[in-house]
């Protein structure tokens, strides 16, 4: 029964690198979201503005919505999709490194109109990887769709700084 035990070691060795790599697909952009908003993410402008939704409420869709692109994404490599779509994996980094862009630019630098071109393609690339993700494995397709809806708030977001 060397055979059984040397199949159990192998289980219990890829279930660890599976939580392993869980970890570091969520980690990872949860983590440098959080520095993003902790570094760029308080704006005086948008605290005075009437009928918007409050800066915690913002940072909180921005989490979740890292939180469940990169649950999504680690679907995705799980199923072989990155290898099997290379370009799935340049699409997913592009959108996460869009979204990490918006706060600095927008609220950092204060250029609300880069900011406006880059929450349209922001969005596009997230309706891309959506579209990519389901077809690899719908339930990462599916954890990808509140995503879009946060891609829709910076969008208005951005639109209502663009033209207060």
């Amino acid at each position: 029964t060397l055979k059984m035990q040397a199949r159990k070691h192998k289980r219990s060795g890829t279930a660890a690198r599976g939580l392993r790599s869980l970890s570091v697909a969520i980690f990872l952009p949860l983590s440098l979201t959080v520095l993003d908003i902790f570094l760029f993410g308080s704006s005086n402008r948008l605290r005075t503005m009437r009928y918007f939704p409050p800066m915690w409420a913002l940072h909180s869709a921005c989490l979740v919505a890292t939180f469940l692109s990169g649950l999504s994404a680690w679907i995705v490599w799980a199923d072989g999709g990155f290898h099997s779509q290379p370009g799935s994996l340049i699409l997913y980094s592009g959108q996460i490194a869009l979204g990490l862009g918006w706060y600095p630019i927008v609220f950092g630098a204060g250029a609300t109109r880069v900011g406006l071109v880059l929450s349209a393609a922001l969005f596009g690339s997230m309706i891309r990887c959506s579209r990519i993700f389901k077809n690899v494995n719908p339930i990462a397709g599916d954890l990808f769709k509140p995503c879009l809806l946060w891609g829709m708030l910076l969008a208005a977001v951005n639109i209502r700084l663009v033209y207060q």
